[in-house]
């Protein structure tokens, strides 16, 4: 199956927010989303961990 299932952490806080799919094939670099964070309170740029 080429998608994956990643999750996105914020840098702030490090807590894991949210997951979403990519494909591997295509998209070799990391992800990043502005989301907005629970724990912080505010909108930041979420990354993808392994």
């Amino acid at each position: 199956m080429p998608r994956e299932i990643v999750q996105l952490q914020c840098p702030v806080c490090k807590e894991r927010n949210y997951s979403t799919t990519k494909n591997r094939k295509t998209t070799t670099e990391r992800l990043e989303f502005s989301k907005f964070c629970k724990r912080c309170r505010k909108h930041t740029d979420h990354k993808e961990v392994k």
